[in-house]
């Protein structure tokens, strides 16, 4: 049973759209993760020698920073999906 040229590029189309939209996935979750455990857990020692409205740089991300960079990231995900859609054809 041979598919259709057709079917072979709708198919390749929504793989690659789909790759798109798992990179920009994996790319945002990195960075939320290095925000979040690598800068408020892991490396929290290393910034509390610098400070920020006077809190502590590492306490800093663990009680807020996290909480803004993970914003800003679903704003760039917003964003970056649109693009990603309108490259692809799927923009509604």
């Amino acid at each position: 049973m041979d598919e259709s040229p057709i079917e072979t590029d709708a198919e390749a189309h929504a793989a690659a759209y789909w790759r798109a939209n798992l990179k920009l996935l994996g790319l945002l979750l990195a960075i939320w993760f290095a925000a979040s455990f690598g800068a408020g857990i892991i490396l929290r020692d290393w910034l509390d020698q610098w400070s920020l409205g006077g809190y502590p740089l590492g306490f800093w991300f663990a009680q807020q920073g996290s909480i803004y960079i993970f914003l800003a990231l679903i704003v760039i995900y917003s964003v970056a999906m649109r693009r990603i859609e309108r490259r692809f054809d799927l923009n509604d």
